[in-house]
C-alpha cells in the first residue's frame, strides 16, 4: 500500500494582509523532494529551491484566505509518447518535483527539449485535514503546460487547456476520509504539430537554438487545495478611478449567493478609509485623499471583501490589494503620449523572458522571482515588457509592491509556419481573455500587447478585431495590438489600438505618433558580451545582435544608445523603448546579467544614471508645435551649443558648414551666412531657405548632407528643401525638422551640417550635443 505523501497546512493569514511582509509561506519541515538534475548553470538560488516544500508561498497574493495546503513537492510521474489512459491506485515509474517543468534540473527529470513523450502523468496522495469538514475544497493549479485532465479518486473532475493561465475544481464531492489519489493527465505537443496541434507557446521550441529555448512541458505553478464556504467569493475586479478618488469593485462569486450582499472596506494599514455595499455588478468604493501609485511610490492600499447572507451574517471574506494609478493618453506639447496619473513619463524597460537555467519556466525560488524585478529598479528602469510569458500571480505582485510598469504579452502560437485554424485561433483567443482577467487588477500592469513581429499572426483583420477585443475587455488599460509590425513576419500595421510599436535592431529609431496611437520602440539594442563560465547554450551556438569585448565597452555603447532614445523623444515623439534584454537567454548573449544571474556584465552604476537621466528629461520635455518665422525676409542661423554660439551657418561651394561669422567678416560671408526665409516648397505650413547670393538655389539635404541646390522642380528637391520649425529641441530657440524624414533635424557637427536624428552610427549622427548642435537661433541677418 502507497504511504500518504505528507502535506502541509499553511499558517494562518492575518485579516489583514500586511504586504511588505512578503505573503505568507507554508511552514517549513524535513525536505520531501526528489533528487535535482545537474543544471548547466547553477543560480544563486538553486541549492535552496528544494530545501523543503518547493516554492511554499501562499500563491495567490491579489486574494488571500487563511486555510489553504500546498501541493507542491514531489508527485510520481509517467511519460508517454501515446495518448493512454491514465492508471489509478498504481505507483508510476518516476519522481518529479512539483512545480518545475519536466525538462528542468530541479524537476529531478531533466528530459531532453526534443523528447517525443509528450503525454506525462502526474500521481499524488494526499489527505485533507479534517477542520475543513463541511466545506468545499478547491484544487487549484497555477498552470499547467498545455492541455490537462484531473482525477479525484478515479473520477474526472475537469479539464482545461491553456498553458498561462490558472484553473480550479470543485473536488469536495470526490474526496474521502484519509488518503485521496490526485492523478493529472498533461499533454503538450509544444511546436510539434502532434495530431495537428498549434498551441500557444511563446519562446518555447522542441529544437532551441539562437532567440528560441528549451520548452517547459507539464505543471509549471505551484498546485495547491483550499477550503471555502459553500458561497464563496471566486475573483474581485479592482479599477481605480482617480477623477473622484473611488475604487471600482466587481465580486464574483461560487454557490448560491441568492440575497447575499458584499462589504468592501479600502484600508490603509489597520485603517478603514472608506467603504461600501454592493452585490454583484460594479460598485464604487471611497478612497478619499487617495495615495497615487507610481514607479516613484508604489503605495499599495488592502481591500477586505465580505460576503454577507440576507440576514448579514458573513459567510466568507477575502483580502485582496490595490494600487490608485491610472494610465491614459494624451497630448503633450503637441505630441500624444502616455500619461501615468496625468502626466507623460517616458516608459524605459527590458525585454524580459523569464527562463532559467535551473528551473526554466519556473523561478528556483520566490526571492529569484523577485531579483530580475528588483534589478530592474536598480539598473533605473521603471517598465517590464513580459515577452510573449505570463508569470505566476506572485511576479506580478513583486512588481506591484516594487513599482514597475508592466506590458505584458500574450503568449504567441509558433513563429514558423503559421496556419492557424479557425480553432486554434479561437483558442489563442480563448487563452488571452483568461490572462486579462487573471491579471487586470494589478495596478503594475499598463499595457496589453496582443501580437509580436507576426508570430502566429493569420490576417491583418484578426489582429485588429483581438486588439479591439481586448480594449473592450479591458478599457482602463493600454492596448498594443502588434509589437514590431515594421519587423519579421509581420502583415504589417494594424492600424488600430493606443501603441504604434517598431522594433529596430541595434536602433534606436522610433515610429512617428500620430493623433490616435502614442510612438514606442518595443525592442532595440541586443548587445553582447561573452562571460565565460557563466554562458551555456543548447546547440553550442551564441547570438547577439552586436558583440562587446569588454564591459566597459559595452556600458559605453549602452549609454550612447539611450541618449539616441533621449534624442528620438526630443526629437521624433518617441514614449517608451523597451531594450534587448534583462539576462541572458540560452544561447543568446545580450543581457545586463549573465543567465545564471550571478555576474551584471554592464556598470551598474552609469547604466542607472543613464536611464534615470531618461526618465528626468521627460518630465519637461520640449514642445514639437510649429514655430512661426518672418516670411520673405533674411535671416542667419546661430549655433548654440555652448562654446560654439560665435559661429553661423554658411555655404560654400554648395556645401552647408557654421563658421565665425562677426562684423569684420567679408561680405562674401556674410552673404553665405544669410538666408530668405520663404514658405516651405513642399508645404506652406513649413519653411525653405533660400541663398541671398545665390537667388534660387535653396538649402536642403542629400544623402544625410546638408547643401545649397537650384530648385529643378522636382518633388524630391521641393521635399529635401522643406523645413518644419519647432521649438529648439535644446529646450529653446528653433529647431528645423526635415518635412520628408521626420524626426531628423538640421545639425551641425565639427565644422559641417548635417540631417540628422542623433541616435549613432557615424560621426554626425552621435548622440552627444545632439540636442545643441540641432537648435538655433533664427537671428537678425548678417547681409541685410
Amino acid at each position: 500500500m502507497t504511504r500518504p505523501d505528507p502535506v502541509r497546512l499553511a499558517a494562518p493569514l492575518l485579516l489583514v494582509l500586511t504586504l511588505v511582509a512578503g505573503l505568507l509561506t507554508a511552514p517549513a519541515g524535513p525536505a520531501h523532494a526528489a533528487p535535482a538534475k545537474n543544471p548547466p548553470l547553477t543560480t544563486p538560488w538553486t541549492a535552496q529551491a528544494l530545501d523543503g516544500t518547493p516554492l511554499p508561498e501562499y500563491p495567490r497574493p491579489q486574494m488571500t484566505r487563511a486555510d489553504w495546503l500546498t501541493l507542491n513537492g514531489e508527485w510520481q510521474l509517467r511519460q508517454s509518447a501515446t495518448d493512454d489512459a491514465p492508471a489509478f491506485g498504481t505507483d508510476l515509474p518516476e519522481r518529479i518535483n512539483v512545480p518545475f517543468p519536466v525538462e528542468s534540473a530541479l524537476s529531478g527529470v531533466q528530459r531532453a527539449a526534443g523528447d517525443t513523450r509528450n503525454y506525462l502523468f502526474y500521481r499524488r496522495v494526499v489527505t485533507v485535514p479534517g477542520s475543513w469538514n463541511g466545506r468545499r475544497v478547491l484544487l487549484h493549479f497555477g498552470a499547467v503546460d498545455w492541455q490537462s485532465t484531473v482525477w479525484v479518486n478515479g473520477v474526472a473532475v475537469g479539464g482545461h487547456t491553456g498553458g498561462y493561465d490558472a484553473f480550479s475544481f470543485d473536488v469536495t464531492a470526490q474526496l474521502r476520509g484519509g488518503a485521496n489519489e490526485i492523478v493529472v493527465k498533461v499533454w503538450d505537443p509544444t511546436d510539434s504539430r502532434q495530431n495537428g496541434s498549434l498551441p500557444p507557446i511563446g519562446k518555447q521550441t522542441k529544437q532551441p537554438g539562437g532567440i528560441f529555448y528549451t520548452p517547459s512541458s507539464g505543471i509549471w505553478q505551484t498546485v495547491w487545495l483550499e477550503p471555502v464556504p459553500t458561497a464563496s467569493i471566486s475573483r474581485a475586479d479592482l479599477s481605480p478611478r482617480l477623477a473622484d478618488n473611488t475604487l471600482r469593485v466587481r465580486v464574483l462569486t461560487r454557490g448560491n449567493v441568492s440575497g447575499h450582499s458584499v462589504l468592501a472596506e479600502a484600508l490603509d494599514g489597520t485603517t478603514v478609509v472608506g467603504s461600501a455595499t454592493g452585490g454583484f455588478t460594479e460598485f464604487t468604493v471611497p478612497v478619499p485623499n487617495a495615495r497615487r501609485w507610481s514607479p516613484d511610490t508604489p503605495f499599495l492600499y488592502q481591500l477586505r471583501v465580505t460576503l454577507r447572507n440576507a440576514a448579514g451574517v458573513q459567510v466568507d471574506r477575502t483580502t485582496h490589494y490595490f494600487g490608485m494609478r491610472e494610465i491614459s493618453t494624451g497630448v503633450v506639447n503637441g505630441v500624444l503620449r502616455p500619461k501615468l496619473n496625468g502626466q507623460f513619463v517616458f516608459q524605459v524597460g527590458t525585454l524580459d523572458q523569464g527562463f532559467w537555467p535551473d528551473g526554466l519556466y519556473t523561478a528556483p525560488t520566490d526571492a529569484a522571482l523577485a531579483f530580475d524585478l528588483q534589478k530592474h529598479k536598480d539598473l533605473g528602469f521603471n517598465m517590464v515588457r513580459k515577452h510573449i510569458k505570463v508569470e505566476p500571480q506572485r511576479w506580478f505582485y513583486h512588481a506591484d509592491r516594487l513599482g514597475l510598469l508592466v506590458w505584458q504579452d500574450v503568449p504567441s502560437l509558433t513563429a514558423q509556419d503559421i496556419d492557424a485554424t479557425d480553432a486554434q485561433q479561437a483558442q489563442l483567443e480563448a487563452e488571452a481573455r483568461e490572462i486579462v482577467d487573471e491579471h487586470r487588477s494589478s495596478p503594475a500592469v499598463v499595457t496589453w500587447t496582443v501580437y509580436n513581429e507576426g508570430w502566429g499572426e493569420r490576417a491583418l483583420a484578426d489582429t485588429r478585431r483581438v486588439a479591439q477585443a481586448v480594449k473592450a475587455q479591458d478599457p482602463t488599460r493600454l492596448v498594443n495590438a502588434h509589437s514590431g509590425h515594421n519587423c519579421c513576419q509581420s502583415l504589417g500595421d494594424p492600424g488600430v489600438g493606443d501603441i504604434d510599436d517598431w522594433h529596430v535592431y541595434l536602433g534606436p529609431d522610433s515610429p512617428v505618433p500620430s493623433s490616435s496611437r502614442i510612438a514606442v520602440l518595443g525592442e532595440f539594442g541586443g548587445l553582447g558580451l561573452h562571460t565565460p563560465g557563466h554562458e551555456w547554450s543548447p546547440n553550442g551556438s551564441f547570438f547577439a545582435y552586436e558583440w562587446q569585448p569588454n564591459s566597459t565597452a559595452l556600458t559605453d555603447r549602452y549609454i550612447g544608445l539611450v541618449q539616441g532614445t533621449q534624442n528620438l523623444m526630443l526629437g521624433k515623439g518617441l514614449s517608451a523603448s523597451v531594450y534587448t534584454e534583462i539576462t541572458d537567454q540560452e544561447g543568446e548573449l545580450n543581457g545586463f546579467l549573465t543567465y545564471d544571474r550571478q555576474v551584471v556584465k554592464m556598470d551598474q552604476a552609469r547604466v542607472r544614471a543613464a536611464n534615470l537621466a531618461l526618465i528626468t528629461a521627460s518630465r519637461s520635455v520640449g514642445s514639437s508645435v510649429p514655430v512661426a518665422l518672418p516670411l520673405n525676409t533674411r535671416r542667419s542661423l546661430q549655433v548654440t551649443t555652448p562654446g560654439y554660439t560665435d559661429r553661423f551657418l554658411r555655404h560654400r561651394d554648395s556645401l552647408a558648414y557654421t563658421e565665425v561669422v562677426n562684423a569684420d567678416s567679408s561680405a562674401l560671408l556674410r552673404n553665405d551666412a544669410t538666408y530668405t526665409v520663404r514658405a516651405g516648397l513642399a508645404d506652406p505650413a513649413c519653411y525653405s531657405f533660400e541663398s541671398v547670393n545665390f537667388p534660387g538655389q535653396f538649402l536642403r539635404h542629400q544623402e544625410s548632407r546638408v547643401r545649397n541646390s537650384p530648385n529643378d522642380g522636382s518633388a524630391l528637391l521641393r521635399a529635401d528643401a522643406t523645413w518644419c520649425a519647432r521649438v529648439g529641441v535644446g529646450g529653446s530657440g528653433v529647431s528645423l525638422e526635415s518635412y520628408n524624414f521626420r524626426g531628423r533635424y538640421l545639425r551641425h557637427y565639427a565644422s559641417e551640417v548635417w540631417l540628422s536624428n542623433g541616435t549613432g552610427g557615424e560621426a554626425w549622427n552621435s548622440p552627444a550635443l545632439w540636442a545643441a548642435d540641432s537648435t538655433w537661433n533664427v537671428t537678425t541677418p548678417w547681409a541685410p
